[in-house]
C-alpha cells in the first residue's frame, strides 16, 4: 500500500474516536482521551522526524497548532472575565435577534472572539428550557456563518486578505449568500425555540417575558479583547505574545467573583487543546497529500465554482478549513497560469473573476458549521455547554440530526443561487 495512505490512518483513527469513543464508551473516553490524540499524534511526529527527516514540517505544524491554542485560550480567559447577564430575555423572538446581533459582532469581532463572548449569558438567559437546539444554532450562525463579511470574521479569509484579496471584497460579494442563509436559520430557530418555548411550564414563559434587565461587569476585559483582535494583524511571534500577555493579565486583574459568577473553568479549554493537538498533527500528512494532488491536477479547467464550493466544504468539515482554503485558491490561481505567492495574481482574480473564490470562501466558512470539528470555536462552544451541565449530541447525532436536516438544505441551496 502507497506509504501516503498508510500516514494517512491515524488522522481516520483520530475522527472515529472523537466521533464514536464518546458514544460508545463515554467514561473511558474521558479518562483517556488525552493519550489516545498524543499517541496517534506522536506517530506522524515520529514520522515526519525519522522516515521523511522533515522537521521543518513538523516547524510549521507547531506553529500553527500554537497559534490556534493561543488565539482560543486568550479568548476563552479575557471572555470569562466578562460577566453579561440578561433577565427575561429568553422568548422565541428576542432569542433569534439575539443570534442575529451575535452574528453581526462576528464580522467585527470574528466568530471565535464572538463565540467566547456570548456563549455564557446565551446559556444564562435560556437557562429555564436550555437545550441542544439553542447551542447547536448558535454555533450555526455565531460560530460560523455570521463571520463571513469581512477577514477578520474567519480564519481562512484573514489569510485570504494577506495574499491579495481586498477588505471589504467579502462584503461586496458575499453579503447575499449571508443574508440567505442567516435569514433561513433564523426563521427555522424560531418556530423550533417558539415550540419550546409553548411547552415550558406557564410559570417559566412568565418569567422569561418580564422586561429585559442587563447587567454587565468586568467591561475593562472589552480592551484586552480588542487588544487580542487587533494582535491578529501583527506577524508572528509579536502576535502571539501580545495575546498571552493580554490575557494574563486579564487574569490577574480580574475580581475570582466574576470568574465564579461564570462559572468559569479551564477543563474546555484543555479539552481543545488536547484534541485539536491530535487533529492538527494527523492531518498534515491529509494536507501534504492534498497539496500533491492540487499540483498534479492543477492543469485541468474543467473544475467550475459549484465544485470549487463543494469541495472546499467537504475538505472543511473535518480538516482545518484556512489551509484547505489556501490550496484551493492555488487550485483555482494555478488554473490560470497564476501563484498564490504573488498579490497582484490574487487581487486581480478576486477583481475579474469572483466567482471561484466566492465559492471557497463560502465553502470553507459555511461548512465549518457541519461538524464540531468544522471550525475552532465549534468544538469550545460545546465544552463551555457540557461544562454547564447541558446534554449535547455526540458528533455522529449532530450530523444526522441537526447538520443533514437543517444545515444542509440550506448550504444547497447557496450552491444553487451563488455558486453556478
Amino acid at each position: 500500500m502507497n506509504i501516503d495512505l498508510i500516514v494517512m490512518l491515524p488522522f481516520v483513527l483520530m475522527l472515529l474516536a472523537v466521533a464514536f469513543m464518546p458514544f460508545v464508551h463515554s467514561h473511558w473516553w474521558n479518562l483517556h482521551f488525552k493519550k489516545v490524540s498524543f499517541s496517534l499524534a506522536g506517530i506522524i511526529i515520529l514520522y515526519y522526524l525519522f522516515v521523511r527527516h522533515d522537521a521543518p514540517r513538523l516547524g510549521i505544524l507547531l506553529s500553527e497548532y500554537c497559534s490556534f491554542i493561543i488565539l482560543i485560550g486568550s479568548l476563552f480567559v479575557v471572555t470569562g472575565g466578562i460577566y453579561l447577564r440578561v433577565e427575561g430575555e429568553a422568548t422565541p423572538l428576542r432569542n433569534t435577534i439575539f443570534l442575529i446581533i451575535g452574528s453581526m459582532m462576528a464580522v467585527f469581532i470574528g466568530t471565535t472572539g464572538a463565540s467566547m463572548l456570548l456563549i455564557r449569558p446565551w446559556i444564562h438567559s435560556n437557562r429555564y428550557r436550555i437545550t441542544a437546539v439553542h447551542i447547536i444554532f448558535f454555533i450555526f450562525m455565531i460560530s460560523n456563518i455570521g463571520g463571513c463579511l469581512s477577514p477578520i470574521g474567519d480564519p481562512p479569509l484573514f489569510l485570504g486578505y494577506l495574499r491579495g484579496v481586498p477588505f471589504f471584497w467579502l462584503f461586496e460579494h458575499l453579503w447575499g449568500a449571508w443574508l440567505l442563509a442567516m435569514g433561513s436559520l433564523a426563521i427555522i430557530f424560531y418556530f423550533l425555540d417558539r415550540k419550546n418555548f409553548l411547552q415550558a411550564p406557564a410559570r417559566i414563559r412568565t418569567l422569561e417575558t418580564l422586561a429585559e434587565v442587563w447587567t454587565f461587569k468586568g467591561l475593562f476585559n472589552l480592551v484586552f479583547l480588542a487588544v487580542i483582535i487587533g494582535a491578529v494583524f501583527l506577524p508572528t511571534p509579536w502576535r502571539e505574545i501580545i495575546m498571552i500577555t493580554a490575557a494574563l493579565c486579564s487574569y490577574l486583574l480580574t475580581s475570582r467573583h466574576i470568574f465564579e459568577a461564570n462559572k468559569f473553568t479551564f477543563h474546555p479549554i484543555e479539552e481543545v487543546a488536547w484534541l485539536f493537538f491530535g487533529i492538527f498533527a494527523t492531518m498534515v500528512p491529509v494536507l501534504d497529500y492534498l497539496e500533491k494532488t492540487i499540483a498534479l491536477t492543477s492543469a485541468y479547467p474543467e473544475l467550475q465554482p459549484i465544485h470549487f464550493y463543494y469541495l472546499t466544504g467537504f475538505l472543511s468539515t473535518c480538516l482545518d478549513n484556512a489551509p484547505t482554503y489556501l490550496a484551493l485558491l492555488q487550485l483555482h490561481l494555478g488554473m490560470h497560469g497564476m501563484s498564490i505567492e504573488n498579490i497582484t495574481d490574487v487581487s486581480h482574480l478576486a477583481i475579474n473573476t469572483p466567482k471561484p473564490l466566492i465559492a471557497i470562501a463560502l465553502g470553507a466558512v459555511f461548512f465549518g458549521a457541519t461538524t464540531y470539528i468544522g471550525n475552532g470555536p465549534n468544538f469550545m462552544v460545546k465544552s463551555i455547554a457540557e461544562d454547564a451541565d447541558i446534554r449535547m449530541p455526540n458528533f455522529l447525532h449532530y450530523i444526522l440530526y441537526y447538520s443533514l436536516p437543517i444545515l444542509a438544505p440550506i448550504l444547497v441551496l447557496v450552491g444553487l443561487i451563488f455558486c453556478r
